[in-house]
């Protein structure tokens, strides 16, 4: 197990100098660099302007004349959640606006690859689509384009990913990340760009006199807890702008105004929407609407979306937790089979490299990346999981830890190697690929050149930042609830931690697999506390006497009694008090 290093910010020995849960926030939210509590999720009418987004003139005017000329909008989506999220919203949003012919289509992860191609590109003429919008993809989508203009079809491409050197040649190009746009916020998630979109359009129609008794203007923020949902799952980052559409998004879910299939997703995840947050989002609901495009195809979510049936959100709500139990079953399987590649390198005398390449011949394509990141967390390690693509080709996802850009990793790759990667895209924490047949061993040398390059033989020591020692008037179901609804917490916007010294009075495992350490700890002084450490069992041994937790306060919800709850991220080896 990798060691780690517990980071106080600020780095100081004395509890945080709080007395009352209000106090503790403005401490927080002052470690976010938040210098007014109000600034942590500000209203609507401070979100950065849709004439910021570069393209955004362009978008407008070729959707508006077909809505006006009824022509066939398709729109083609990503097989991820923010895709999912981001189709559906742009379904229901053009629909609103007075869109009489507006479908979707989502490509197959295993049949179309990621995004916009030749053939999805060739599926839409058939279906006899005039415009295809693209949600969460296109930025790279070249010889789609291409065939687009052969076909005589438009398209307007809403995507947020990285764009390479040269941009596609489509009808308008909406992205944050794109060359020349000037948007504050990078980090806009596939749904939170197509709400823009509809924000502009919703203007320009507007201004033309399209709405009136007959055709209502649609109050597009009662559609955002589709665009939390969509921002929270993708991880991006919860800057000020992501943390107005998420907690706007999450107040709707609250007060009982969310679409019927987030209500049911909800709903089959056991959690209730009146006291939603984004961890449910993440955690809980995202998981689900992803299993669709990781084991099938992602119709089946944006369906579950798109409904105003209760009954029959329900039914497909189901249908995804079923396939995420079972997206859960492969992923223990091929985690195992990981696992047993890493030891067999630890008992051949290698130290671990750097990165790490990783293939079976009979796994999941659409479970890599859950592979892959779990064995970065355990190894800190970037980490790229290959599963087979068909035709010699293979498939991988990756995840990265803090310090690596995983796309340029790749991108430094393909330049010194353009013979071996068919096709790559992604993120810095998170990118996939297709490598060309036999080009494994090859890739897997270069890639961990790669990786030295940014980082180094050896890894930084991995950080497990703390806010530090909460002070024992404050460890209070209070204190719990009041952090549970001050976020949306998030990447780059965490949920506090704390760590102090426990004295241990019991511990156990305890889930299906007994994977899980559940304990009752006092802290100095204090009355005990029931505390769970999800995934931590194999530290049971580790878990007697002082020792030192890193925590998140919890409230833990049993037959209508609510009690405080320790959720432990890290135990530490045993300490003196």
């Amino acid at each position: 197990m990798t060691a780690i290093r517990i980071r106080r910010i600020p780095d100081q020995d004395a509890p945080i100098p709080a007395r009352h849960p209000d106090e503790l926030l403005s401490v927080l939210y002052a470690h976010r660099g938040l210098s007014d509590p109000a600034e942590a999720a500000p209203g609507l009418g401070t979100l950065a302007p849709v004439t910021a987004l570069y393209g955004m003139e362009a978008a407008v005017n070729r959707l508006v004349a077909a809505i006006r000329s009824e022509q066939s909008i398709l729109v083609v989506g990503d097989y991820d959640a923010d895709g999912a999220t981001g189709s559906a919203l742009a379904v229901r949003g053009l629909r609103d606006l007075g869109a009489r012919r507006v479908s979707f289509l989502v490509p197959s992860r295993f049949s179309n690859g990621y995004g916009l191609s030749p053939a999805v590109v060739e599926a839409a003429c058939g279906q006899g689509a005039d415009v295809i919008l693209t949600v969460d993809n296109g930025i790279s989508s070249h010889a789609a384009m291409a065939r687009a203009r052969e076909l005589g079809l438009s398209v307007v491409v809403t995507d947020h990913h990285l764009p390479g050197d040269a941009l596609p040649e489509a009808d308008a190009i909406v992205n944050p990340n794109q060359p020349g746009c000037g948007f504050p916020s990078k980090h806009l998630a596939g749904v939170g760009v197509v709400f823009y979109l509809l924000a502009a359009l919703r203007g320009r129609l507007r201004e033309s006199g399209w709405f009136g008794t007959d055709r209502p203007e649609p109050n597009l923020a009662e559609r955002l807890d589709l665009v939390a949902l969509g921002t929270v799952a993708d991880v991006v980052s919860l800057d000020r702008n992501n943390r107005i559409l998420v907690e706007q998004g999450l107040r709707r879910v609250r007060a009982g105004r969310a679409c019927a299939g987030v209500l049911a997703l909800l709903q089959v995840a056991g959690r209730d929407p009146a006291r939603a947050t984004a961890a449910d989002f993440g955690f809980f609901v995202a998981p689900r609407l992803n299993a669709a495009g990781r084991l099938t195809e992602m119709s089946l979510g944006v369906e579950c979306l798109l409904t105003d049936d209760p009954d029959r959100a329900l039914a497909m709500a189901q249908q995804l937790d079923a396939l995420n139990r079972e997206r859960r079953a492969i992923e223990g399987a091929m985690k195992e089979a990981a696992e047993a590649v890493l030891d067999a390198l630890i008992l051949d005398g290698d130290s671990l490299p750097p990165g790490l390449c990783l293939f079976g011949e009979d796994w999941h394509q659409g479970v890599s990346g859950i592979v892959a990141a779990r064995l970065r967390e355990r190894y800190h390690r970037p980490t790229i999981a290959f599963a087979d693509a068909g035709d010699g080709r293979l498939r991988g996802s990756g995840r990265s830890i803090e310090g690596l850009h995983l796309r340029d990793a790749i991108d430094w790759v393909d330049r010194r190697h353009p013979e071996l990667i068919e096709y790559f895209g992604g993120h810095a924490m998170a990118a996939g690929l297709t490598l060309r047949p036999g080009c494994l061993e090859p890739f897997r040398d270069a890639f961990v050149e790669a990786v030295r390059v940014q980082l180094g033989d050896i890894p930084p020591t991995p950080e497990i930042r703390s806010d530090g020692a909460l002070p024992a008037e404050l460890l209070t179901l209070e204190t719990a609830e009041a952090l549970r609804f001050a976020g949306p917490w998030g990447k780059d916007f965490p949920e506090p931690r704390f760590d102090d010294v426990f004295e241990v009075v019991e511990a156990r495992l305890v889930g299906d697999d007994r994977r899980h350490l559940k304990l009752r700890v006092a802290p100095p002084g204090g009355a005990v506390i029931e505390a769970i450490g999800f995934g931590l069992g194999e530290r049971i041994e580790a878990a007697r006497g002082a020792v030192r937790l890193v925590y998140r306060l919890d409230v833990n919800s049993y037959r209508g009694r609510q009690s405080l709850q320790l959720l432990v991220d890290h135990l530490a080896d045993p300490v003196e008090m």
